[in-house]
């Protein structure tokens, strides 16, 4: 049998016994509903039978009222599942999903998943959807649907356009590195090094360009720092494995956030996960699993960004910061360091001295730079660098600042070279 009889949600177990036909099954305590079931042989659990749409429309009218729900699946070992909401971290008012319905509509871990649901009975800690009606925004799949991890990854090739930002640091990042949809992006930073200023003006950026879909994972962040991240961004999702939360809830929060990531990406969809940080990811991973080190999970979610070759694919973009002198020692760095497709390091020094945009030209780097830029523009780039190398880092971040606030945009800047 797929799922011990014992393991069954209340709601399960109510809908075995009918149709078994076991007489005033709602009466009977669970511990006497298990024994009946037992009793009369039933078929496996598991097994996978269409239902009859008078039955489907009896249990309808049999579950009362109901409250329609729009929610993140997260898939437990056990198979059934439930729909995590604002946060993604796990709430008393968390939906219940069978397994049958998680094995019907081939539902995974990150899909948004809407319906109806209903009320916890008694002997259940949560309410319990009743039906599936949509999956990603569409009709639940039927006949089979493509898996993240058997799609062709591709070198990106189409530019986010932030060369006409009104952010200084923005456009700087933009001459340096350019960003592009499907990248791993591995933002470099000392405490205090202005990485949060970054990320929220790339992640404010992103979320106004349409088709993109946008993700914020904070890992052992301060709870108001969390709801300040909500209201700046309140089209996109933010996740917050926040720092009140055990390292099991932290690991669990980011691994979801990047599943639903992927389950945008394979529906056709542009995701842009942005993580802050991965150094915390490997420090909450490590003491989850009692564990030195352990930079299994940092890698699995880094790792996840790339272009999709197949048609109706999209992309997964991560954006994720490593922190200088973190409780990882480094570690979370020394896993993806050779893995990432665009570099972006910022100083703490200049920060401290007032010196802005805080990065270090010479360490930003960008792979297959020949395909985001046209040939007049990567000319021009390479007369900049050579520019800003003869320079100290703060005499090359004063004259970024300078040509970048007088040029309406970075083409125009780059025109002047």
């Amino acid at each position: 049998m797929a799922e011990k009889i014992e393991e069954l949600h209340l709601a399960d177990l109510h809908a075995q016994a009918a149709k078994l036909g076991i007489p005033r099954y709602r009466l009977l305590r669970r511990e006497r509903l298990v024994a009946e079931i037992r009793g009369r042989d039933s078929e496996d659990l598991a097994a996978e039978e269409p239902e009859a749409e008078p039955e489907r429309e009896r249990e309808r009218l049999e579950e009362g009222e109901t409250t329609e729900v729009v929610g993140v699946l997260e898939v437990t070992p056990q198979r059934y599942g439930f729909l995590r909401f604002r946060g993604l971290d796990a709430q008393p008012g968390d939906v219940y999903v069978s397994a049958s319905q998680i094995r019907r509509c081939e539902l995974r871990s990150g899909d948004q998943v809407a319906g109806p649901a209903r009320a916890p009975r008694r002997g259940e800690r949560h309410r319990a959807l009743v039906h599936v009606d949509r999956v990603n925004g569409g009709e639940p799949p039927s006949d089979g649907r493509p898996a993240f991890e058997t799609l062709t990854p591709v070198l990106p090739t189409r530019r986010l356009a932030l060369g006409d930002s009104n952010d200084t640091l923005t456009r700087a990042v933009d001459l340096l590195c350019p960003l592009a949809l499907g990248q791993r992006v591995l933002v470099m930073a000392a405490p205090r090094s202005g990485r949060t200023m970054l990320l929220r003006h790339l992640a404010a950026t992103i979320e106004e360009r349409e088709g993109t879909e946008l993700i914020l994972l904070l890992i052992d962040e301060r709870p108001e720092e969390a709801t300040a991240w909500h209201d700046a961004l309140p089209r996109s999702e933010v996740a917050t494995a926040t720092a009140d939360l055990p390292p099991e809830e932290q690991v669990r929060v980011a691994e979801l956030a990047a599943d639903r990531a992927r389950r945008l990406a394979e529906s056709g969809k542009d995701a842009v996960l942005v993580v802050d940080s991965l150094s915390r990811l490997a420090v909450a991973s490590a003491s989850a699993g009692g564990r030195a080190s352990d930079v299994a999970a940092v890698k699995a979610l880094f790792g996840s960004g790339r272009e999709l070759a197949e048609d109706g694919a999209g992309s997964l973009t991560v954006i994720a910061t490593v922190v200088e002198g973190a409780e990882d020692g480094g570690a979370a760095e020394r896993a993806v360091v050779t893995t990432e497709s665009s570099l972006i390091a910022l100083d703490a020094g200049l920060a401290a001295a007032g010196v802005f945009p805080a990065l270090r030209p010479g360490e930003c780097r960008v792979s297959n730079e020949d395909e985001l830029r046209d040939p007049d523009e990567l000319a021009a780039i390479r007369r900049l660098r050579s520019l800003l190398a003869d320079l100290d880092p703060a005499e090359a971040a004063n004259l970024l600042r300078e040509r970048i606030e007088g040029s309406a945009s970075n083409a125009e800047f780059l025109r002047s070279l």
